[in-house]
């Protein structure tokens, strides 16, 4: 592989190589491959597609319609690496009773697809260059797939433009940034995942892609695998990719946005002089927000956490919802008398933080101090957050004049939740997911880690220069937080490629005994597409998104009618299995529901057939 590097992307020069294919141009209504799961069943819906001839420039090519459906679970697997929006895998061995499936291969194809994709999206001319850029964490399987992934980009007829280790939302603003302004990028990470894992972030000008689109891609792909067993597509050129500093023109966005907020009237340039900040990286992407950005403007970061990045995550898997990883970084703050502690998952598309007495402020309770930051800001806006926030949560927002939207779990769902609202006309500055997951309509409704950080940054230095004693920690300090909250794992059981259709009939299930009233005093609180419970807008779209995990929120209410606490029952995205998020309202309440689901649901119903209760069992025990 060649590579040549430069510091401006204006001097390079277009790849010759490309590829015609003759797939007819995507539309979002019918999906390829969308599926419509009733319970107990499920149908596949194809639409009609077609297939080009081997390319004379060496890209793949697509098989017919014969050849793909012979290829039978070969296809699949590729198809299986879709995880909603985005693609992940098993990458390195290690992983009891999952085999590597993210391979050089599959990368290689889905790359190609990718830019195939993208040409009909912008409805480019097939010999027009795109250039995508591409960065990723430091996972111990990144550069052999990174290879792979530059040669499909090249071979499909990409100018390739490699940032090396990079964050996720730095990847989308190398598409905005004017020395960059790529047509794409993609992000090859796994976030909070184990380190045998692996996956790809695809981006546009206009964001992230849905589940619709990388389910696409991922059909094509598994196409194109099958005209490679059949020997088609074979060669071509290396792949020339160009090196670029993304990084440093990222970070100097990101300390500009601070100087120019704080305007700080003493030393404008330094505004974070006579603060100390703590950064946890976790070993992964965001040790360059402790060099690049806090030290740059005048912080003292001493005491700083696993800023060195490393593949094997050795010390915690970097998660602003890790117990260890807070806990360190809570231990660092009082040890170093810090007023900020700052904690980054891998590729820094999310963070938390802890306040300077030591108090962790993720889930809840950063969504709760972004939104009085917001708020603030911009009175009465609409807040949208998934459906596992609490009732304590709803009450905060509508305290300081907000309005609360609970909408479905995935990051992907909650900010294309976001983006609907305000193309309705409903003012909606913020969309956060439980998980630090959180985006700003200022910020091109991108999830970024270090923005979220940034904003708190900015509001720390204001209520300083304002004389507020207390930090940032005592703007939520009237939250009102549920009794217990716990979250238990329901593993599914059998082969891999039926979990997703077995997950989602457990969970209809659910749905369908409370509606039949076989679980008396449980009532729905959330109908699928949004939850219709207080402060809630309903959906009102005539074209919702497309589902890529079922879920539902129930509540239960004693003899008096009064709630107990509230279940949401889904599947995982990530793994094969079911998480159950229980609050409760008092206690002991939380061991009370599920051992009246346990009784009530989940033996009577028969989903203990495919589904391991063993988890719920030693909890109510």
């Amino acid at each position: 592989m060649a590579t040549v590097t430069t510091s401006s992307p204006a001097t390079l020069q277009p790849c010759t190589h490309t590829s015609r294919h003759g797939v007819a141009r995507y539309c979002p209504s019918p999906l390829p491959w969308r599926r419509r799961w009733s319970y107990g069943r499920m149908t596949t819906r194809a639409t009609a597609s077609s297939h080009g001839q081997p390319s004379a420039t060496g890209g793949w090519v697509e098989a017919p319609a014969g050849d793909a459906a012979a290829a039978g679970e070969e296809g699949d697997s590729i198809r299986r690496l879709q995880n909603g929006p985005d693609v992940r895998g098993v990458a390195l061995e290690g992983e009891k009773g999952r085999p590597v499936d993210l391979t050089p291969l599959a990368v290689e194809l889905i790359a190609e697809s990718f830019r195939e994709w993208l040409r009909e999206e912008l409805q480019r001319p097939a010999g027009e260059e795109l250039r995508v850029s591409v960065g990723r964490d430091p996972r111990l399987s990144g550069a052999r797939l990174s290879a792979a992934l530059f040669a499909g980009l090249a071979r499909a007829g990409c100018s390739v433009f490699d940032m090396g280790l990079a964050t996720t939302p730095a990847c989308f603003m190398s598409t905005t940034l004017p020395r960059f302004n790529y047509d794409a990028s993609i992000m090859m990470t796994a976030s909070h995942l184990p380190y045998t894992r692996n996956g790809l972030k695809f981006f546009t000008k206009r964001g992230g892609l849905t589940s619709g689109d990388v389910e696409d891609i991922c059909d094509r792909a598994a196409r194109k695998y099958v005209a490679r067993k059949m020997g088609f597509g074979v060669g071509g050129m290396p792949p020339v990719v160009m090196r670029v500093d993304l990084m440093s023109a990222y970070a100097q966005h990101l300390r500009d946005i601070i100087k120019q907020r704080v305007a700080h009237p003493a030393h404008y340039d330094t505004p974070l002089k006579g603060f100390k900040v703590v950064v946890n990286a976790g070993n992964g992407c965001g040790g360059f927000f402790t060099w690049d950005v806090l030290e740059k403007l005048g912080a003292d970061t001493t005491g700083s956490l696993h800023l060195e990045p490393d593949g094997t995550f050795p010390n915690h898997m970097p998660n602003p919802e890790d117990a260890t990883a807070m806990s360190l970084t809570r231990d660092a703050v009082l040890a170093n008398g810090a007023d900020l502690g700052v904690v980054f998952d891998t590729d820094v598309d999310r963070s938390g933080v802890v306040d300077g007495t030591g108090a962790a402020i993720n889930g809840d309770k950063l969504i709760a101090l972004m939104s009085a930051i917001v708020l603030d800001e911009h009175p009465g806006t609409t807040v949208v957050t998934d459906a596992r926030a609490s009732d304590g949560l709803t009450r905060f927002i509508a305290s300081r004049g907000g309005h609360h939207c609970l909408y479905r779990v995935g990051y992907r769902n909650v900010i294309d939740k976001g983006v609907q609202l305000n193309t309705d006309g409903v003012e909606t500055h913020l969309m956060m997911e439980t998980t630090g997951h959180g985006a700003l309509k200022e910020n091109y409704f991108l999830d970024d880690g270090a923005y979220m950080v940034v904003k708190i940054v900015i509001e720390m230095v204001r209520m300083k220069l304002a004389g507020l004693e207390g930090g940032v920690g005592s703007l939520i300090m009237d939250l009102e937080e549920p009794a217990e909250s716990v979250l238990l794992r329901m593993n599914i059981l059998g082969e891999p490629k039926y979990a997703k259709q077995r997950g989602t009939m457990a969970v209809e299930a659910f749905k369908e005994y409370i509606q039949e009233d076989k679980l008396s005093g449980w009532v729905l609180d959330d109908c699928g597409d949004c939850s219709v419970g207080e402060g809630c807008l309903v959906d009102t779209n005539d074209h919702p998104n497309d589902v890529d995990a079922y879920m539902y929120r129930a509540k239960l209410y004693n003899e008096n009618k009064r709630p107990l606490g509230m279940v949401h029952v889904r599947q995982s995205v990530h793994n094969p299995n079911i998480a159950l998020n229980m609050q409760s309202y008092v206690p002991g309440g939380c061991k009370y529901m599920a051992m009246d689901l346990h009784k009530r649901f989940l033996l009577a119903s028969g989903v203990n057939d495919f589904v391991d209760i063993s988890e719920v069992e030693k909890f109510v025990k």
